[in-house]
């Protein structure tokens, strides 16, 4: 199969990444809160680190793939799908402007490189950068030469969100914040059109009218996949991922467990909180284990299809029972230290990348937890992180697996 994610730590043989590109520096302090970022990247450093990360993964057997180059390589196919992959972005860029449109379809068209198109999508278009005919005088002289035409997509590195492999399918998503909507129209057209998802089912549509990210989705086993009630996954969302999943023959899934946590920024995905590092072994931040709840849905009869019950046992339980094993372990991240715990999960201490059983890749700023995951016979794998973490997303966030061995 060209897709399989049956695990959160079977051997990461593909995955799919983003270089952080133009778009960074497109960032300015008055965007921050509604592009969802806390604070301005370097990009050159952010592009080393981000290059050390792919580096670390492929001396870990991983073939590296990255988003631009797929799109750029579905564009190439066919110039009608250019053209619509081209229309469908301005549409939902938000540009109504009939002369608008025009003047920016007929700059973007005339991009022969396909990638440096994509690039430029990416990183957002300002209006000094082509003629703008047909506006009305009062936009003229509104207008400046710094104004973006189309927005920048600063989250894009962080692949693992806007769609999920699950098995030998793919739930392609409906981002939580309106800012990152567009970020799902690069998956549509891949899934859609490159090799590497042929035959892949689909299990959500980003046209869906919940909210759901692939943050928040996590493969257990083959047999058990995990979701989180979060800021940005609503159960809406995740009751119809499941009807999706259970009606489809060929999946393996018998349980989804739907994970409630705190709604909160600093908590804004499941992965944030809680990630696989070996068979049995969890990484996990103390400060949602009191207010957890935990509901076991499996396939029902009737119209709704769905059988959910709220799970009476603790995590340690319910987690050993659906993996079958007679525990698991929860590693605390930052330890019993509250302040350390505390800091470590805001800069991804919880965020762990699985490369294969007992090995995970970590940013080196949270050594506290680096050194418990250790003691504990967790093999690590450090890279540095003083602008990726900005963004407030770990390693696991930045990838976006398409294989990994049973």
């Amino acid at each position: 199969m060209a897709v399989q994610v049956r695990s959160e730590i079977g051997k990461l043989r593909k995955v799919i990444l983003h270089r952080p590109y133009k778009e960074l520096e497109h960032l300015v302090p008055g965007d921050l809160e509604r592009l969802l970022f806390e604070d301005i990247p370097y990009l050159k450093t952010a592009q080393y680190e981000h290059d050390r990360f792919a580096g670390i993964l492929r001396e870990q057997g991983a073939q590296v793939l990255y988003l631009e180059d797929m799109t750029a390589e579905v564009l190439k196919q066919d110039r009608d799908i250019k053209r619509d992959f081209i229309r469908q972005f301005l549409e939902e860029g938000h540009v109504t402007d009939p002369g608008t449109k025009d003047n920016l379809t007929a700059y973007l068209m005339g991009i022969p490189d396909e990638r440096k198109l994509v690039l430029k999508l990416m990183s957002g278009v300002r209006e000094n950068e082509l003629t703008i005919s047909r506006r009305g005088p009062l936009v003229s002289l509104l207008g400046t030469q710094s104004r973006f035409l189309l927005d920048p997509i600063p989250n894009l590195y962080f692949t693992r969100d806007p769609f999920a492999c699950i098995g030998n399918g793919v739930s392609l998503n409906r981002m939580y914040s309106s800012t990152r909507r567009r970020e799902t129209i690069f998956g549509q057209y891949v899934i859609k059109y490159h090799p590497q998802f042929a035959g892949a089912k689909i299990y959500y549509e980003r046209n869906f009218p919940y909210a759901i990210e692939g943050g928040d989705i996590l493969n257990l086993s083959p047999k058990v996949l995990a979701i989180g009630i979060s800021q940005r996954t609503t159960a809406e969302a995740i009751e119809l991922l499941a009807k999706n999943i259970f009606s489809d023959e060929t999946s393996q899934i018998e349980t989804i467990l739907a994970l409630d946590i705190p709604s909160v920024r600093a908590y804004m995905h499941l992965d944030t909180v809680f990630t696989q590092v070996d068979y049995d072994t969890f990484v996990v931040h103390p400060g949602i284990l009191r207010a957890l709840r935990a509901f076991e849905i499996k396939r029902g009869e009737g119209a709704e299809g769905l059988k959910v019950r709220e799970a009476d046992q603790p995590i340690k339980k319910l987690l050993a029972s659906c993996l079958e094993l007679d525990e698991v372990s929860l590693i605390l991240c930052g330890g019993k230290d509250r302040i350390a715990s505390e800091r470590e999960q805001w800069n991804d201490g919880s965020n762990t990348l699985c490369v294969e059983p007992g090995k995970v890749l970590v940013y080196d700023r949270n050594y506290v937890t680096n050194q418990i995951l250790q003691e504990k016979g967790i093999q690590v794998l450090e890279m540095t992180s003083s602008e990726l973490s900005r963004g407030r997303g770990g390693p696991r966030c930045m990838s976006m697996p398409v294989f990994r061995d049973e």
